[in-house]
C-alpha cells in the first residue's frame, strides 16, 4: 500500500497536467484538407518566447481558429475573432491574442483566436491582400457556420485586430462577400462581413477606406505611437463620422505601440476591454448598463 502511495503521489502532477492540457482550447484548422496557396509549404511552425513571456509565432502554412468559449450560463450569443499582430512577419499571440481572448471570454463572448498565414515573413510567397485576407474573410464565415452549434447570434460576429491584425480586421469589414448558397463547401455558403470592428493601433491606416455599409468601428491607440498610428487613428474616425458610421476613438497619453492585454498595463490603457465591452453595449451587440 504504501509503494502504492508513493507511486500516486510521483504521477499525480502529470495526471494533473494532462488534464489541463486536455481542457485547454483546440485549434481548428479553416481548410482541414489544405488553405488555397499553401500546397507544398510543409515547415513547422516555430515559437520563440520573449523576456515578456510573450508567444511569437512564425511558418503558419495551415491557418486556424482557436475557440474560448464562454460557460452557458455567462454566454451572450456574441463573437469575437482575434487577429494577432506582428506586421505580418510573425503573431505575437499572448498579450494580442491568448489575453484578450480569454478577458472576453470570461465577459460571456466566445472569442476565436485566428492564426493567420504571413505575408512578409522572409521568403514568404503569401500576400496581405490575397492569403492573409482569405484566412480572416474565411474564420468569420467558419463562425457563422457553427453558430448554432457555439450557441452564437450570427448577427453578433466582429473582428478584432492589433497593428497589423488590425489592418486585417479593418480589411475585412472593407471587403465582404455576401453568401453563395450554391458553394460547394458548406462554410463558404456563409456571407463574411463582420458585424462589428474593433481596431487597436491598427497598421497601414492610410490604405483603408469607409462606405456606407461599413460595420460600426471601436479605434484605440498610444499618444506616443509612430505619428502614422497615433495621428491616423484620428483622421480614420474622421472618415467613419462623415460616412455616419457608428464609431469611437480613444487615445491613450501615456503608451505607444504594443500594448494589448498585459498584467503590467496601468492607468486609462489598463480599461480599454471594459470600454470595448461598453460599447459592444451602446451598438446592441450586447446588454451592458454599467461597468
Amino acid at each position: 500500500m504504501k509503494i502504492k502511495r508513493v507511486l500516486f503521489t510521483l504521477l499525480l502532477p502529470i495526471l494533473l497536467c494532462a488534464m489541463v492540457q486536455d481542457n485547454e482550447p483546440k485549434e481548428i484548422l479553416l481548410w482541414p484538407n489544405g488553405a488555397p496557396g499553401s500546397a507544398g509549404k510543409t515547415d513547422a511552425e516555430s515559437v520563440r518566447i520573449t523576456d515578456q513571456d510573450d508567444h511569437v509565432i512564425t511558418n503558419i502554412h495551415k491557418p486556424s481558429i482557436t475557440p474560448y468559449l464562454p460557460s452557458a450560463e455567462k454566454n451572450t450569443c456574441a463573437a469575437i475573432i482575434v487577429i494577432p499582430g506582428g506586421g505580418h512577419s510573425e503573431l505575437w499571440i499572448t498579450h494580442e491574442g491568448y489575453n484578450p481572448a480569454k478577458w472576453f471570454r470570461d465577459q460571456g463572448i466566445a472569442t476565436f483566436i485566428l492564426k493567420y498565414r504571413l505575408a512578409r515573413q522572409k521568403n514568404s510567397t503569401y500576400t496581405v491582400d490575397r492569403d492573409e485576407l482569405a484566412d480572416i474573410q474565411r474564420a468569420i464565415r467558419l463562425v457563422r457556420s457553427r453558430a448554432k452549434e457555439w450557441h452564437l447570434d450570427t448577427a453578433k460576429i466582429g473582428v478584432m485586430g492589433f497593428s497589423a491584425g488590425g489592418e486585417l480586421a479593418a480589411l475585412a469589414a472593407m471587403r465582404f462577400n455576401q453568401s453563395d448558397p450554391r458553394a460547394a463547401d458548406p462554410i463558404d455558403r456563409e456571407n463574411d462581413k463582420p458585424d462589428f470592428q474593433v481596431l487597436i493601433y491598427p497598421g497601414n491606416i492610410s490604405r483603408l477606406e469607409v462606405s456606407k455599409s461599413s460595420p460600426p468601428v471601436f479605434i484605440a491607440g498610444g499618444y506616443k505611437d509612430r505619428p502614422e498610428i497615433s495621428e491616423g487613428i484620428a483622421e480614420l474616425y474622421l472618415k467613419y463620422k462623415k460616412a455616419q458610421i457608428p464609431a469611437e476613438l480613444h487615445i491613450y497619453a501615456n503608451v505607444g505601440h504594443g500594448f494589448g492585454i498585459r498584467s503590467t498595463n496601468t492607468g486609462a490603457v489598463a480599461e480599454w476591454p471594459q470600454e470595448v465591452k461598453l460599447w459592444l453595449g451602446d451598438i446592441g451587440v450586447l446588454k451592458v448598463t454599467s461597468k
